[in-house]
């Protein structure tokens, strides 16, 4: 039997009251828990890292993580890394607002209007299944080697993610909100405004993650072979040199930067859509 005071509250066996932690802390302990997983994960990772590179005994297939991270220092004080790092974060933020701008639009008509999804659902279902990197070598012919052509290939791999969670955002409004809002009078703008717009912003934020991941991923692979600079860029030239530690550390910055951007769209998930959360969404 649970023994309680005077005012019922469980105690302790030695009859202190015991502790639930607030809210706050509640999250603060669950972010230093999940910190923690992280690291040992990390951990675990370097770890049997360095081991497979001492078994392969060359370092030009495989070096160290000790120096990929002295590559990276060098890198850094030799102000590579910032050029590059600068040049393909200007193309990521041009073609994902270009992508945004545009997707965000044709998504609501095509979400709103039949005649406009029947018309260019069939286009969009059949350029999405080609891969953006599909596209380069015909980029390479139209566009050159230069900034134009992973800013394309990043548009083009964005683009439609944002579109087709743009348009199942809208469809998936509830029809009775609507309903109400034309019964009280409200027009077709304010309804957009005011209804339809807030409860497909999740779906839309959903898609512009989505987008980011495929585009920068695709954006990389143009670097590779049709830029003079970025972190794409990088990693071929020192591939061409050999000097496989530089290319691990640019191969690290294209993975940690991939991963802020993830973070930073959650985080606008989390402020913009906070009813979202409260529904049971998973951001």
């Amino acid at each position: 039997m649970t023994a309680r005071d005077e005012n019922g509250a469980a105690v302790a066996p030695g009859g202190a009251t015991p502790y639930w932690p607030t809210p706050l802390a509640a999250r603060i302990y669950a972010s230093i828990g999940g910190l923690f997983v992280y690291v040992r994960a990390m951990a675990v990772f370097l770890v049997i890292w360095h081991l497979v590179s001492l078994w392969i005994g060359n370092p030009i297939l495989l070096p160290s993580p000790i120096a990929a991270a002295e590559a990276l220092v060098d890198l850094t004080r030799q102000g590579e890394v910032f050029s590059n790092v600068v040049a393909s974060l200007t193309r990521l933020g041009t073609s994902f607002a270009l992508a945004i701008l545009l997707g965000v639009p044709l998504g609501f008509a095509m979400g709103l209007s039949r005649n406009v999804f029947a018309m260019v659902d069939p286009l969009i279902e059949l350029l999405r299944p080609i891969s953006g990197i599909a596209w380069i070598p015909l980029g390479m012919f139209i566009l050159g080697v230069g900034e134009a052509l992973p800013t394309a290939i990043m548009f083009y791999g964005a683009f439609f993610p944002i579109v087709i969670n743009t348009v199942v955002g809208v469809r998936s409004v509830n029809p009775g909100l609507v309903q109400a809002a034309r019964v009280l009078g409200v027009g077709r703008a304010h309804i957009v405004r005011h209804v339809i717009w807030p409860a497909a912003l999740p779906n839309i934020l959903v898609g512009a993650r989505l987008g980011a991941g495929a585009g920068w991923m695709a954006m990389v692979a143009a670097e590779l072979i049709g830029a003079p600079s970025g972190l794409g860029f990088a990693v071929e030239w020192y591939r061409e040199l050999l000097m496989t530690p530089s290319v691990l550390a640019f191969v690290f910055l294209i993975g940690l930067l991939g991963y802020l951007f993830d973070r930073l769209l959650r985080w606008l998930q989390r402020v913009l859509t906070p009813w979202a959360q409260t529904q049971g969404g998973a951001l």
